[in-house]
């Protein structure tokens, strides 16, 4: 048996992963949006490491892949930092018969954009992002990046979005992404991109898996920077315990 807790309680389940309909309520995006509105997937250590060996995928299992791609199915763009993009080893979202028929029953388009965050332009023009891909690459970057190579990613297909001045601005890129019809948005990280939104107060939900691991040594937390903004004050949505010891955690902005 399994639960989707309500936001006033403490709730404790232990269960198998709930079904594909029970999933897809627990993370469902608002119904009517006017805006953008970003949710924010990160995998932590019980100890608050972000990454194992340089990459997520020591953190992640089976129920927090399955966690990922249904976020994915959801969503109308997948937005990455560079680093994280490129440390993963992203290219283009994949079809699959799940994924078509999950977002055509939403009336989303068939699959997803991926949205790099580049301020710099560290993006090679021949990376999987850019070349592997069924739906149009957009880079998010600054004026400050070299003319020529957003120039030559324009060329091989992305849509490249000057978003600010020597970084990306976080509200004037969302603001683009609202502009082409992407308003569910379904930031991957990673750390320094977290930290830029959490700064510029734009970040809507968070959903936080907890891997049932410790790991010890000097790897970052979910969200690294100045720590310049005002802390967000955020309350808690639902939690889900599966039995494999793993906690699926969703908060969402508290009422200011």
């Amino acid at each position: 048996m399994h639960q989707l807790w309500p936001t006033s309680a403490t709730k404790q389940v232990d269960s198998a992963l709930p079904g594909v309909d029970a999933l897809e309520e627990f993370y469902a995006y608002p119904a009517a949006l006017g805006r953008p509105w970003v949710r924010v997937n990160f995998v932590s250590s019980l100890d608050g490491a972000v990454a194992v060996h340089g990459s997520s995928r020591g953190l992640s299992s089976p129920t927090d892949q399955r966690v990922l791609g249904l976020i994915r199915d959801l969503s109308d763009v997948v937005l990455v930092g560079a680093g994280t993009a490129l440390a993963e080893g992203y290219r283009g979202v994949r079809r699959t018969e799940v994924r078509s028929r999950r977002r055509s029953e939403h009336g989303l388009s068939e699959l997803p954009p991926i949205a790099v965050v580049s301020s710099s332009g560290s993006v090679p023009v021949d990376s999987p992002l850019i070349t592997d891909t069924i739906a149009t690459p957009i880079v998010l970057t600054s004026s400050a990046a070299p003319r020529q190579w957003r120039s030559e990613l324009v060329s091989a297909g992305a849509d490249v979005i000057v978003a600010g001045t020597e970084e990306v601005d976080p509200p004037t890129a969302l603001r683009e992404l609202g502009e082409r019809g992407l308003y569910r948005i379904g930031c991957e990280g990673g750390p320094e991109l977290f930290d830029s939104l959490i700064t510029a107060d734009v970040v809507d939900e968070l959903c936080l898996t907890i891997s049932p691991l410790l790991t010890g040594g000097r790897t970052g937390r979910i969200a690294a920077g100045d720590g310049a903004g005002t802390p967000r004050g955020m309350r808690l949505l639902s939690a889900l315990h599966v039995d494999d010891s793993v906690l699926l955690l969703r908060y969402g902005r508290a009422p200011e």
